[in-house]
Order: C-alpha cells, then structure tokens, then sequence
C-alpha cells in the first residue's frame, strides 16, 4: 500500500484507537461543534436572528399598504395603462364614479352582481384615491417610481407622507398674508401710541392753553347764543371745546421718536415695495459723495456738515430731527463734522457729566438711594 510524501508516520494501533474514538464520539453538528458547546449555540443564535429580520422586511413588491392604493395598482383599479394620458384617466374615473358612486349605486346594473352597498362604497374610494393619484404629473411621477423600484420601501414612505402634509397653499402667498398681518399690527401699534401721546398733551397746561389760545384767535370757541332745538348741552360744548384743542395741538406739535405720527410709507409692507427706489436712491448719493467729496475735494455744504455731525453721533434721522435749533447751530459752531472736533467735544461732555454727577444733590440722591435701597423698593417721593 503506498504512502503520501507527507503523512506522519503512524503505527497501526495509533490509526485503530483513532477509528474507535471517532466511532464513540457523536455525531457533530451545524458549524463544527457539538450538542452543549458553545460554538454551537452561538451558531443557532445568529441563524435565529437572521430568520427574525428577514421575516421583518417587507416585501420589495412595490405595492403597501397604507400608500396610495394600498396593494392595489392604481392603472388597473381605472381599467388604464401606464402609458394612458390625462384625458383617458379623467374619461375612465367618471365612467367608474357613476357605477360605484353610493347615491347612484345599482345592484342590478350589469357586471355589479355581487356587489353590495358597503363594498361599492369602499370601491368608489379606491377609485377616487387612484384618480387623485395619477391626475397630478407629480405624485403619478412618484407612484411610477415607486412601481419601478420596490426595493426603497422608506424612501417611498418619505415621499408620499412629505407631499401629503406639505400646505397646498403658494409660500409666495402665505409670505405675502404675513407681511401684511405684520403691517397692519405695525401701523395700528404706531397709530395707537400716537393717540396715547396726544391724549398726555392735551392734559399738560403748558401746551393747553396755548391751544386754547389759538382757538380763541381763530374764533373757533366763541360761544353763540343758541335757542330752541338747536340749543346744545353743555356736555356738547365741552366735548366740541375738547376736540377742537386737540386738532390744534396735532397740528402745531410735532412729535418725534417712537410717538411721532405714523406714515404709510415706514410700514414694513411699503418698505418691501420701496426698497428697490431707495437702494438705486442711496447707491447714486454714495457715488455722488465719493466723487464731488473724494475724487473732485470741493467743500461740505451745510446739509453734508449736518450728514456728517448726525453720523459721529450715531444718531437716527429722527433723532437728529427731534433736537432744536439752537442746538444744531452750536454743533455747526463748534465745526463738529470734523472727526476731531467731534472727539473733543464728547471728551467735553463726559467730563461735564462726570462733574455734575458728582455735584449735583439729586444724583447724589440716586446714587445713595440705589446704594441702600436699590430699585426694587416702591416710592413716592417727587424727585
């Protein structure tokens, strides 16, 4: 008997003891192991967990239930193809809607036998469901992908929930309401603390009487004597009186910060509109600034020096407005449109104020008042 080249030399008792063993031994298992090992049991464990997730997956067959037509195709639920156009789709959904529709439902109609009312009814709303389906070039755009690629099962969840909970409404026209809802709040919070201003005004003497004044030079209070129906209340009077104080203190003050009269052209809806006129507006002036100030060196008039003065400042076109005359002409005699002018002078007035902080009794006052007590404290006194 020959031998492989590479065998191990072994005795002839050494080979029997081996074929006893082996006859002996049971038989082994899946995976190389043996009842009760480890590497057995391990081996029954993956395999179990395999069979579990793929028993989980769903079926790559395109049609689930829950989307769309469920596990119905929509072309056929219409008696179409998929190559069928817009107009065969719509002639096919009304042929079916008048035999399945539950007010005109026929048990005795041709090719209805068997039919019930319950079940024509859940036919007309597979119906409508695949018409709705494949009227839109875009969901039937989405059905035929999910037709042709059962695999993205999630992917087709995603798609079909995301169109069926996006608004139906135009963004451009939700955008628009809002703007306008933000407008509309806007002038009617402006509108509100302007009659909030007047209303204070016209309890203030100072400006009440000067008003009352002007009404009186004016003629507008001369009481004529009145007789018979005409004659008026004096309630009546007192409440023309008081209207006609208040039209004059609108007309003679201007107000100015948050409390000025609102205008239709600082809504946020006008300031869309106008925006493009303002930016070509604001893009001439620079390049107007830039070349008669920069390029061609000619002289700040006086409304380029108050530009100037109102932007060391840091101060908004109203704001400036609200100061009075005298004040912009110190401002103009202290030529504060020059940067270091205008640092001299703020040097200037935070030193005056630090002085008068400290000299002042009622800064003193405030300054041991929030020492000792703070602002939380509820007071009375008149300071």
């Amino acid at each position: 008997m020959t031998r492989h080249l590479f065998e191990p030399e072994t005795s002839v008792c050494d080979r029997a003891a081996w074929r006893t063993d082996m006859a002996a031994s049971p038989e082994p298992r899946l995976g190389g192991g043996f009842p009760g090992s480890p590497r057995t049991a391990r081996c029954w464990w993956r395999l179990a967990v395999l069979l579990l997730s793929v028993c989980s997956l769903p079926g790559a067959a395109g049609l689930v239930e829950g989307l769309y037509c469920g596990t119905e195709d929509c072309y056929d639920v219409l008696g179409v193809s998929r190559e069928a156009a817009k107009l065969e789709i719509a002639r096919a959904y009304r042929q079916l809607a008048r035999r399945y529709h539950p007010d005109r439902f026929r048990v005795e109609e041709p090719g209805l036998e068997g039919e019930t009312k319950e079940s024509a009814q859940r036919r007309f709303l597979l119906i409508v469901t695949a018409y709705e389906t494949l009227k839109d070039e875009e969901t039937r755009r989405d059905y035929d992908y999910m037709l042709d690629h059962p695999e993205e099962y999630y992917q087709h969840y995603y798609t079909y929930y995301r169109r069926q909970l996006t608004p139906k409404v135009d963004v451009r026209i939700v955008i628009l309401v809002t703007i306008c809802a933000i407008s509309i709040f806007q002038f009617y919070s402006w509108h509100s603390s302007y009659n909030e201003a007047i209303n204070y005004l016209v309890t203030v003497p100072k400006y009440r009487i000067q008003a009352t004044e002007i009404a009186r030079q004016q003629g507008l209070l001369n009481r004529t004597k009145e007789k018979g129906k005409n004659r008026r209340s004096k309630e009546e009077i007192r409440e023309q009186e008081e209207e006609v104080i208040r039209d004059i203190i609108k007309t003679k003050i201007d107000i100015k910060g948050g409390y000025q009269k609102p205008n239709l052209s600082d809504i946020l809806l006008c300031q869309i509109v106008l925006f493009p006129y303002y930016l070509t507006t604001y893009l001439t002036w620079y390049a107007s600034w830039v070349y008669r100030f920069t390029i061609c060196r000619e002289e700040y008039g006086e409304e380029e020096k108050l530009y100037l003065i109102r932007r060391h400042m840091k101060m908004s076109q109203s704001q400036f407005d609200s100061l009075d005359e005298n004040t912009s002409q110190t401002f103009m005699e202290k030529r504060l449109w020059i940067k270091e002018n205008y640092e001299l002078h703020r040097k200037d007035q935070e030193e005056e104020m630090k002085v008068k902080m400290a000299t002042d009794p009622r800064m003193k006052r405030y300054r041991r008042w929030m020492k000792n007590e703070g602002p939380g404290r509820l007071t009375f006194v008149d300071d």
